[in-house]
């Protein structure tokens, strides 16, 4: 019966959307309006913090509609968030924000998708009909434009939305540029070692894997497959510490206590070598003060590429994984670093400390090979200087 209500309130919710903004699009459309909007953020960051500060203040009206998973807001804020999104000429997005399945997009509005990870691992959209069960997000063929980071996967991404191929564009990702910039990698650097002390003169491990689940709300991850007590015993003494980074799902669930936080917690008996970051706002910062990554089908792949250190995939589930999600690509195209699927694979291979240049180099052009530095510039003339077609 609670379900049933749930989803009563939800379609009340739905149809309150849709004439807001069939009310709203009466109003003129402002031309010079962008709205950066995300239903998984607490604050700006990624590929729409990178175009909100490329932006100039004095030719556009920043409008900033963001707010982290599951988190509630006010019916005030709602109205307000309909409001714009029916006015906004530009309206950003970087992830699916559930509005906008419910909108109507206006003659020469703009609704652009700019995604949060770079590359095409996991299949997503339109690419799992097949396979998933769950119905597909309504919003993904508003979308008007969509970036990519390289030519080689545009055809992943026109399929996953199901968009003409010409609306998917290989620009790059604007959040990239930062690994170009010998000045903010120096100041990012300085400024971590100044917050994080412990780092200073030690050697980063960052543990950073995906979520195992379909959607937010079942997302898990088994962290008994680590031997915290083993990877302490053996790494301590060797000058390196241990950090976590949970993907938002995880985190957002652990700190609303919607997930048992008890098992995500073992590690705080070893406070001076594991240490969780999870709060830090962007993982490509931290990618900055990172010696060794270990991640597994996360996207983070695809920008850890440019920080030239050592990448193991802790992929102890690696067959299920395929078969269960699907990958665009065989995971052994994604590889550019050790494979492990025990602890005393995982360990070896930090101690390895393995660089394997020649299959990175592949991986880049395949994957991120319109990601130069000028991602932002250039994506941001082909949002704002590109004329719609009528």
């Amino acid at each position: 019966m609670k379900k049933f209500f749930k989803k009563v309130i939800r379609k009340i919710g739905q149809f309150v959307i849709m004439i807001l903004n069939r009310i709203f699009i009466l109003f003129p459309l402002v031309n010079n309006r962008v709205l950066f909007i995300s239903d998984d953020r607490a604050v700006l960051g990624g590929n729409l913090k990178s175009v909100y500060d490329y932006l100039p203040d004095n030719k556009y009206e920043k409008i900033v509609q963001i707010k982290r998973k599951g988190a509630k807001i006010s019916f005030k804020t709602k109205i307000k968030k309909v409001y714009y999104l029916s006015t906004s000429r530009y309206i950003l997005l970087e992830d699916l924000v559930q509005a906008t399945s419910y909108m109507k997009v206006r003659k020469n509005q703009e609704l652009v998708q700019l995604w949060h990870g770079p590359g095409a691992f996991k299949k997503f959209g339109h690419s799992r009909e097949k396979t998933d069960l769950k119905r597909i997000h309504k919003g993904y063929k508003k979308y008007t434009k969509v970036i990519t980071s390289s030519e080689a996967i545009r055809p992943c991404y026109a399929e996953a939305f199901s968009l003409d191929i010409e609306k998917v564009q290989a620009k790059g990702f604007p959040r990239t540029d930062i690994f170009f910039n010998k000045e903010y990698i120096n100041s990012k650097k300085a400024e971590l070692l100044e917050k994080y002390p412990f780092m200073k003169g030690k050697k980063v491990i960052l543990f950073a894997p995906t979520y195992r689940g379909t959607q937010y709300y079942d997302a898990d991850y088994d962290l008994e497959k680590l031997d915290l007590e083993k990877i302490y015993k053996k790494l301590k003494q060797q000058n390196y510490i241990f950090i976590f980074k949970w993907h938002p799902f995880i985190y957002n669930k652990i700190s609303s206590k919607k997930q048992n936080a008890k098992k995500f917690n073992k590690y705080k008996k070893y406070s001076d070598f594991y240490y969780d970051l999870s709060e830090e706002r962007d993982i490509n910062d931290l990618m900055l003060v990172t010696d060794i990554l270990i991640t597994d089908y996360s996207s983070l792949i695809f920008d850890y590429v440019f920080v030239n250190k050592p990448i193991i995939y802790f992929a102890y589930d690696l067959e299920l994984y395929e078969n269960d999600r699907g990958l665009y690509f065989p995971f052994k195209e994604y590889v550019y670093g050790k494979v492990a699927k025990t602890n005393e694979e995982l360990l070896n291979a930090i101690q390895s400390e393995s660089l394997e240049e020649e299959k990175r180099k592949v991986f880049k052009e395949k994957f991120v090979g319109a990601c130069d530095g000028h991602s932002t510039e250039k994506t941001c003339k082909w949002i704002f200087e590109t004329k719609k077609e009528k």
